[in-house]
């Protein structure tokens, strides 16, 4: 496949933690053995930026640099602040030309004032929800999830959730097995749906904070299986309504819910990895039928199964 170019347009001050995520999961992408992105880093005034945390920042590369890119991710700040108009025009211009643009945290303010956001789904980090929404009262505000994809505009929240994001990139340019490898490689968790609340409360304590995990380790094993709510239940050694809303605490999703995203990243997984049939592929990641795979993969992808294998298998063609 070909090389995906990604421009990150650092703003000043620049959360450093914003910018560090897209350098460490893209450049952990392989396929064939060869990288899977070109990334850069610019900036409207290249030299020396600054940082919300006080340090300064060299940045060698000017808003020159979004040219021939195919996506364009603009880095936050993790706090209020203007946009720069010359960031602004930049990718103005690249979303007319059919550009991906994308977003953490803050760098939302920089989509919306570039009209990109009216009459779209977005998020930014929950601190700045109401400031967003209050300036730009066009846009569908998603104030509790950890991003959004609506077309070709992509929005996450604050801090971590710049992870799932890009992550969620990968998966779609590459495909679950890749971003998944990438999750591994980094530590961090695999993809996580973007309807995930920004933040969790977990009354349990800490003593039994482990409930939940084992029993989502338990169901990761066991994803072949019919599964039900009370056998969650059963296995964690508590009621149905106290393991759902436990588990809705801790991982800011419901128990079938979660269940549901894993089957169907299972069932990607095998599709890229495997020759599995379409009956086998749902049967091992517990979705049951060639049919109810179908739908859940053209919900989640808008790909039949045949089509996603087709795109994203990793197997090496037949001689």
């Amino acid at each position: 496949m070909p090389l995906h170019r990604v421009a990150v347009i650092a703003p000043s001050p620049v959360s450093m933690f914003n910018l560090a995520i897209p350098e460490l999961l893209f450049g952990k992408v392989e396929v064939a053995g060869e990288p899977g992105y070109d990334l850069v880093v610019c900036t409207p005034e290249p030299g020396p930026i600054a940082t919300t945390g006080g340090l300064d920042l060299s940045v060698g590369r000017g808003l020159d640099a979004v040219e021939g890119a195919d996506t364009v991710l603009v880095a936050g700040t993790g706090q209020r602040y203007e946009p720069d108009p010359r960031t602004v025009a930049v990718v103005a211009k690249a979303a007319a030309e059919g550009v991906r643009i994308a977003s953490i945290c803050s760098g939302a303010f920089v989509l919306a004032e570039a009209g990109l956001l009216d009459g779209r789904s977005a998020t930014t980090y929950w601190e700045l929800a109401e400031e967003l929404r209050r300036r730009y009262p066009a846009l569908d505000l998603k104030g509790d999830v950890l991003y959004v994809q609506d077309g070709n505009v992509m929005t996450s929240s604050g801090y971590a959730a710049g992870i799932d994001l890009c992550l969620h990139i990968i998966r779609t340019d590459y495909g679950a097995a890749v971003a998944n490898t990438v999750a591994r490689q980094a530590l961090v968790a695999p993809v996580r749906p973007g309807g995930q609340t920004q933040f969790t409360q977990t009354p349990l304590p800490a003593e039994r904070g482990t409930v939940c995990a084992d029993t989502r380790g338990w169901a990761m094993r066991n994803l072949d299986k019919p599964l039900t709510l009370t056998d969650l239940a059963r296995h964690a050694g508590v009621s149905v309504r106290t393991l759902t809303r436990r588990f809705h605490a801790e991982s800011g999703v419901s128990p079938l819910q979660w269940l549901l995203h894993q089957r169907i990243e299972r069932a990607k997984e095998l599709l890229e990895t495997t020759t599995l049939a379409m009956d086998q592929v749902a049967e091992s990641s517990g979705l049951g039928s060639a049919d109810s795979l179908r739908g859940h993969l053209v919900r989640r992808t808008g790909l039949t199964p045949s089509a996603y294998r087709a795109t994203f298998s990793r197997l090496a063609p037949a001689a």
